[in-house]
């Protein structure tokens, strides 16, 4: 039987992972490409274990897969395919990241003269990708593309910047989700350059876009319990109660707890009051983002 321990590093949280079993390779996940897609800028350590205890104990030797959250550890037993083991870290990482003030937002945000703005997924999530590329489009730099991580000060300080995730690991397929090049052609001819910002800066812009093919353009300033109550969707979309793990009913134990929610809450509240926020629906991206100049230009 091989045995081996691993931690997972975003910023200054750290979540570690202890596997035993036969079969056992030598990484938890054979591929990073979604936990960087979803998180941002993830470092594997093996050896060299900075946690004294595990967050995730994985038997792989069970026969039967089974996951419960007990004692704040994760206990995971049988045979779990990679697309499972990406939601479950995922989830498990942004646990210990909000725990070192670290909020993972499900966002897009592009650095856009001198100002950086956020495009959140909220409820809707209809657009906020398509918004980080017209702003890139038009000059703009790509501070994240589907994670944003801001500090206890609403600063970002991390994103992710794969603008497309061409590969999914086994587990993770979305046959709802439309290719992603087929949805860019329809409002891009091609692909703007995609350069990184990676500076620590604070937002100074939150919208939350709403595109689609037949609407009229809207744009309202939001009252503060929409501020909050979008900016909450898009805190919570880590923590994985939404998710169904397995096709054999396995979901996601629950793994917040009323302290957190508390702390989650406080710090959506205050991140809301502090910066405004528009809703702007529109057809395109490109009548969204000059709508959102106009509003800017009043707001100097």
């Amino acid at each position: 039987m091989k045995t081996f321990s691993e931690e997972f590093k975003c910023g200054s949280a750290v979540m570690r992972v202890d596997v035993a079993g036969d079969g056992v390779e030598d990484h938890v996940l054979d591929d990073m490409t979604f936990m960087n897609y979803r998180l941002a800028a993830v470092e594997l350590r093996i050896g060299s274990q900075t946690r004294a205890r595990p967050d995730i104990v994985w038997d792989k030797r069970k026969k039967t897969k089974a996951i419960a959250y007990r004692d704040e550890q994760l206990i995971v037993d049988g045979d779990w395919s990679p697309g499972e083991l990406n939601k479950i870290v995922v989830s498990m990482l942004s646990l210990q990241m909000e725990k070192a003030g670290l909020h993972p937002f499900h966002s897009s945000a592009v650095r856009y003269k001198d100002r950086t703005i956020l495009f959140i997924g909220g409820e809707s999530n209809h657009g906020k990708s398509m918004s980080q590329i017209e702003g890139c489009r038009r000059g703009g730099l790509v501070v994240s593309t589907e994670t944003t991580v801001c500090d206890q000060r609403g600063w970002a300080v991390m994103g992710s910047k794969s603008v497309y995730l061409r590969q999914r690991a086994k587990g993770t397929e979305r046959a709802d989700i439309p290719n992603q090049d087929e949805g860019v052609s329809k409002f891009f001819a091609k692909d703007p350059e995609y350069i990184p910002y990676n500076q620590p800066s604070n937002i100074d812009l939150v919208v939350l876009p709403w595109i689609d093919g037949h609407f009229d353009l809207k744009v309202v300033e939001m009252m503060q319990f929409e501020r909050e109550y979008q900016t909450f969707h898009s805190l919570m979309n880590y923590i994985g109660l939404h998710n169904l793990l397995s096709e054999d009913g396995i979901v996601m134990p629950i793994l917040d707890t009323d302290a957190l929610r508390r702390a989650r809450g406080a710090f959506c509240s205050a991140f809301a009051r502090a910066r405004p926020y528009l809703m702007i629906r529109a057809r395109t991206p490109q009548i969204l983002f000059d709508a959102m100049e106009e509003r800017m230009q009043w707001n100097r």
